[in-house]
């Protein structure tokens, strides 16, 4: 094993985890759960997306969020942010760090966004420079870097010029998104190395789903890889309301348990998040996919 003995989680579930939803979460639901998950020691939040509300409708009270987050030093809150327009609001509701997200396959380009990867590019390009100048900080996420319709079906070559290219503008940190759950250790392991030679110090972030049941396989075949951030998800909640199938993302409590009983330290009370899974869960009346949120 070569990982490292400190992983860092960024909780995505307030974003990834809540806009799949159809039951309606009140804003004051979703601050209770985030300030729970502060509360348990998580570093990083993911708390919305900045997105058009018909379309999601469960990111609509995305500025009201934000506005009502407790400042905290030992926490960073983001906001995900798909076009120009989603920066500006982003920018203007003062959360101080961006996650961006583009298409890496040329299908899921067209599909869900209607555009070619290189129009993504050139959009993505536009969008860093305008947080850069606004004194925000970008992580820029490439999706579907594991596969789009079977593994590994979207060019590695495009991926590394993407990745690349962005860690040259000097993002804060590229992620690397399974999007569709597609990944298994031997492509996380491939990818990831090819990636981090082409990054340079830029930091790695995987962001996996749980689709096929690999998702701990694949979080700790990055580990093994170097990379130790990881977007997860409380009790496993999350999808994709435009890729067909996909589930959640690997459950935080499942994770945290994993890396704890490596002796690996993540700095999170796991019992506190579990909490906070339980009462996502009350409130949507169904059990989450997560394995550890009922144990702990």
């Amino acid at each position: 094993m070569s990982g490292s003995n400190y992983v860092e989680i960024c909780e995505v579930g307030p974003r990834d985890g809540f806009q799949f939803e159809d039951t309606p979460i009140p804003t004051s639901t979703k601050l209770e759960i985030i300030h729970g998950l502060v509360a348990a020691g998580i570093p990083r939040i993911q708390v919305a997306s900045f997105v058009h509300p018909d379309k999601v409708p469960q990111m609509a009270d995305a500025e009201d969020v934000i506005a009502a987050l407790n400042p905290s030093d030992n926490v960073v809150y983001s906001g995900l942010c798909l076009n120009m327009r989603g920066v500006q609001r982003a920018a203007d509701s003062g959360v101080k760090d961006l996650d961006l997200s583009i298409a890496t396959n040329e299908s899921h380009g067209l599909d869900n966004a209607d555009m070619t990867v290189e129009q993504g590019i050139l959009e993505a390009v536009e969008m860093v420079a305008e947080a850069h100048r606004r004194g925000l900080r970008v992580q820029l996420g490439l999706q579907t870097v594991f596969g789009y319709g079977y593994p590994g079906d979207t060019s590695l070559d495009e991926i590394l010029l993407v990745a690349k290219k962005f860690a040259e503008l000097n993002v804060d940190s590229i992620s690397l998104a399974d999007t569709t759950g597609l990944a298994n250790p031997q492509l996380i392991r491939e990818r990831v190395s090819a990636v981090r030679n082409v990054i340079g110090e830029t930091p790695l972030v995987l962001h996996l789903h749980d689709t096929r049941g690999l998702g701990l396989a694949n979080v700790l075949a990055a580990w093994e890889s170097g990379v130790s951030r990881f977007d997860t998800s409380l009790g496993g909640l999350g999808g994709c309301p435009f890729i067909r199938g996909a589930t959640g993302n690997v459950a935080t409590e499942d994770v945290v348990y994993l890396f704890e009983e490596m002796g690996v330290e993540t700095g999170i009370e796991n019992p506190r998040v579990a909490e906070c899974s339980r009462k996502i869960a009350d409130h949507l009346g169904r059990h989450l996919p997560g394995k550890m949120y009922r144990l702990v």
